[in-house]
């Protein structure tokens, strides 16, 4: 038996695939970020010295400053594949409290030009000698450790999953309000073209409520049910819908039309032109 599957859950499906897919190429694709991070520490300069605690706890925080100096931008822009104005916005500092430690930050395209940029900055941030004569600064580490910023696949994966998730549940939100892109304007039309000028209901094959409003409606027009496919590929459909409906009595017959959902109505217009005169429509069910 052929499992017939909603073609609002194949849209959605479908919807969700291509924004995934579209995250994931973006994010994936964009330029490559780098940050290269190095450690600044302030030491005593001499034991007989200025104190060491009031100085460091009173120009420690100048190392931010100082980091965005036009003297130390000068020194590491060459390395990083910035200019000096430019730098200035990929540079950071971290001040650790209570250590007299500081965590100089760099991004760069390239992890080369992170370390190196790094490295500069670094050196001439020491060179500056601020913490003098009390302290002085000296790098923790030999290398600077270099991260990479972009692309993050995982973030990126993430983001993907999400924007999926959400235009798949979006798309079934609108078919849900509009079935088949087009609403019940469609069905409408069809009907009208076909000389039914009364109101008819028009409900959804995979609304949970569909099978009750159905019942309630035949019941109500009181004669036998017979349940119309406009295309043969939509026989399976009615007869499942036929099984649910309740068997009534007398002349006639209730009509309910099963149509594929979409713009184009032709055959509705078609089959509820030529229904005998003793047949009421009471309504379309939208597949």
């Amino acid at each position: 038996m052929r499992i017939r599957v909603p073609r609002t859950a194949l849209l959605s499906v479908a919807v969700a695939l291509v924004v995934g897919a579209l995250v994931l190429v973006v994010g994936l694709t964009r330029g490559a970020e780098y940050q290269g991070r190095v450690s600044l520490l302030a030491t005593p300069a001499a034991a007989d010295g200025a104190p060491y605690g009031e100085v460091v706890s009173l120009a420690l925080p100048a190392l931010v400053e100082l980091a965005r100096s036009p003297s130390v931008l000068q020194a590491a822009a060459p390395v990083s594949g910035y200019p000096p104005d430019e730098l200035a916005g990929q540079v950071s500092v971290e001040l650790v409290p209570a250590s007299g430690l500081a965590r100089l930050s760099v991004r760069a395209g390239s992890p080369e030009r992170a370390s190196a940029a790094a490295t500069a900055l670094a050196k001439a941030m020491i060179d500056a000698d601020l913490l003098a004569p009390a302290a002085k600064l000296r790098t923790l580490d030999p290398r600077p450790e270099v991260i990479t910023l972009a692309p993050d696949a995982a973030l990126v994966t993430g983001l993907a999953l999400v924007g999926a998730i959400a235009a798949g549940l979006a798309t079934a939100a609108v078919r849900r309000l509009t079935p088949g892109g087009g609403g019940p304007g469609p069905v409408r039309r069809a009907l009208a073209a076909a000389g039914v000028r009364r109101p008819v209901a028009v409900l959804r094959e995979d609304d949970p409520s569909a099978a009750d409003r159905l019942a309630v409606l035949c019941r109500a027009a009181g004669r036998p049910v017979r349940v119309l496919p406009v295309v043969p590929e939509l026989t399976e459909t009615a007869a499942k819908l036929a099984a649910g409906l309740p068997e009534e009595r007398g002349e006639g017959a209730s009509v309910v039309a099963v149509t594929a959902a979409g713009r184009r109505q032709a055959e509705l217009t078609a089959a509820v032109g030529v229904l005998p005169a003793d047949a009421v429509l009471v309504a379309v069910v939208l597949a």
